[in-house]
């Protein structure tokens, strides 16, 4: 990304008397500003020429050849300022009604969040026409209901600022009103493409001699011709907008630098809202697993559409796949391959959230040799089990709360994946009793987690990601046809614990899901002079079953990075 650059941009319409002050108060701030002249008349044009040289190298003055609309003149503004290299350009009239004190406030919002549009939130005083004020409220009703949304609290004020790649990309696609109704209509539209808006209050006054180009009769017949095409948007629109409820919208983050580990599956912030995840819940509560699953289609398709990363490692994934060992029935990588492997991941998701909620007996779940974990729940011991991203491992910890037969914990890095937590702790009381959340595996962990076992719990964890703070702390081993870094945090725990370890992963088959709980070892030991040969044995052993039930349930392995990459291999996992 450029380096953040900010300009400003004011569209002047026959405003001579106002526009020296309106430019004096802004120079004050240092930043270049491009003035555009929307064919104004020859008494405004002396007075930007005068302007221009008074304000030589910090004024780009922009001439229209004739009048075309204060949207025409703001669109020629954003297009000249991303030309000139600046990434925002700030939006204000030139009437002076707006106050100039504020500019601060707005480039410093711009700067701490580069991918959202901040928007200006009016202040009245006594000058403000009452009329006007009162008919702003009809046309936010209408945005909220265009967007869905109350993000954008006024979508008329003109003092506002855009990142310019977003703008620009828009109004170089679209074709938009050129008039009056230019501020309300580019503020929808860049929230439909997801774009995110932050407000800030700022004092807006009426000059009693002030100039107004606001047509009464035509300019409320544009906006409402305006609003009735993005209602129209807006129902077309209907089934993506719902999903844009599950998913965050663009943060600073879409415009920060790259950075060396920005692949690392910690870093990736959870993709989904809150509101959209317990909208989904009540759905379920109210309609049913059925109706509620057919919405999992158009979200999933967003994200093919826009998680690029994530479609990238399902890609890799399956590539390594098909070339460790060829066999029929192995997907392809592609784009349907893709769609298939993060509908399994939403399935799996909306699963979790039905066992929570109680919709899930076990009738639907059942193992496919339930020998090793009877006599484990018998013998009254603890345990701990080691899974992975394999399937759905959420189903037995729900069902050992609602049966009671079975004292499970999770033990989870949570980091990446809170809002989805607390929609499940919301689904069920039990759900924040049964999980353990850890930031790595030290003295400290193992000693609070040797209580558990000690109680006769069975203390699940994967063996197929590494907590955030443990990075270094990995072993490689051959992973479908190429070295992958594998955790040792599952393997020094246990010894350390000193307990049995089961391997676990649960796959959702035609009938519901099937359990696999298998033996890996009664204890680990890991002498200390041959710990390094030790854990890679253990971790390569876990990576041979992990491999198996991956060939056995393709698309339910859900690591959504490059589990290959490391800062000394390539993209590919090739050295």
């Amino acid at each position: 990304m450029k380096t953040f650059s900010p300009c400003i941009v004011i569209p002047i319409y026959n405003h001579k008397d106002a526009i020296s002050a309106t430019v004096a108060h802004l120079a004050v701030h240092g930043l270049p500003f491009f003035v555009v002249d929307d064919g104004s008349d020859e008494a405004t044009q002396q007075v930007l020429a005068v302007l221009a040289q008074q304000y030589a190298g910090q004024l780009t003055l922009l001439r229209l050849p004739r009048n075309g609309g204060k949207g025409a003149a703001v669109m020629a503004g954003l297009r000249a300022a991303r030309k000139a290299g600046y990434t925002h350009a700030l939006q204000i009239d030139a009437d002076g009604q707006h106050d100039a004190t504020d500019v601060p406030r707005f480039i410093e919002a711009a700067r701490a969040e580069p991918g959202a549009v901040i928007l200006g939130r009016p202040v009245y005083d006594e000058s403000g026409p009452k009329a006007r004020l009162y008919g702003r409220y009809l046309t936010h009703v209408w945005v909220w209901i265009e967007t869905l949304s109350l993000t954008i609290r006024d979508s008329m004020c003109g003092f506002r600022l855009y990142p310019l790649a977003l703008a620009c990309n828009l109004i170089d696609s679209v074709r938009l009103p050129t008039r009056m109704d230019f501020d309300i209509e580019i503020l929808v539209r860049l929230y439909w493409r997801r774009a995110a808006f932050r407000s800030i209050p700022t004092r807006v006054t009426y000059a009693t001699d002030g100039v107004s180009h606001f047509d009464v009769l035509w300019d409320n017949v544009r906006i409402s011709r305006s609003h009735t095409r993005l209602v129209f948007g807006m129902l077309w629109r209907l089934p993506m907008l719902l999903a844009h409820k599950v998913m965050p919208r663009r943060s600073a983050l879409a415009d920060a630098p790259a950075k060396d580990n920005e692949q690392d599956w910690w870093r990736i912030a959870e993709r989904g809202s809150h509101l959209g995840m317990s909208l989904l819940a009540l759905s379920c509560k109210l309609f049913g697993r059925r109706f509620t699953a057919l919405w999992l289609h158009p979200i999933v398709a967003y994200f093919l559409l826009t998680g690029r990363a994530a479609r990238e490692a399902s890609g890799n994934y399956f590539r390594h796949l098909g070339e460790a060992a060829p066999q029929d029935g192995t997907p392809r990588p592609g784009w349907l391959s893709a769609y298939r492997h993060m509908l399994a991941f939403a399935q799996s998701g909306f699963d979790k959230l039905a066992a929570w909620s109680g919709r899930v007996n076990n009738a639907d779940v059942e193992f496919e040799d339930p020998s090793a974990f009877e006599a484990l729940v018998a013998s009254g011991k603890g345990a701990l089990v080691i899974g992975a991203h394999l399937g759905n491992l959420e189903m037995t910890r729900a069902l050992a709360a609602q049966g009671a037969y079975a004292k499970v914990t999770a033990v989870v890095y949570t980091e990446h994946a809170r809002r989805f937590n607390s929609v499940l702790a919301s689904a069920n009381s039990e759900f924040a009793r049964h999980l353990l959340e850890v930031r790595d595996f030290g003295p400290e962990t193992a000693m609070m987690m040797q209580e558990r076992v000690d109680a006769g719990e069975l203390l699940v964890i994967v063996g197929d990601r590494v907590p955030a703070h443990e990075a270094g702390r990995t072993t490689e081993a051959r992973f479908l046809g190429s070295t992958a870094p594998f955790a040792q945090g599952p393997y020094v725990l246990a010894h350390a614990l000193g307990c049995p370890v089961y391997l676990f992963f649960c796959l959702k088959e035609r009938d519901g899901y099937r359990l696999y709980f298998e033996p890996f070892a009664e204890r680990i030991e890991l002498p200390r002079r041959e710990r390094a040969q030790h854990l890679a044995a253990w971790a390569q052993r876990y990576a041979v079953r992990l491999e198996h039930y991956c060939r056995k349930a393709p698309y339910q392995w859900f690591n959504f990075f490059d589990f290959w990459a490391s800062p000394k291999r390539g993209a590919n996992g090739r050295t």
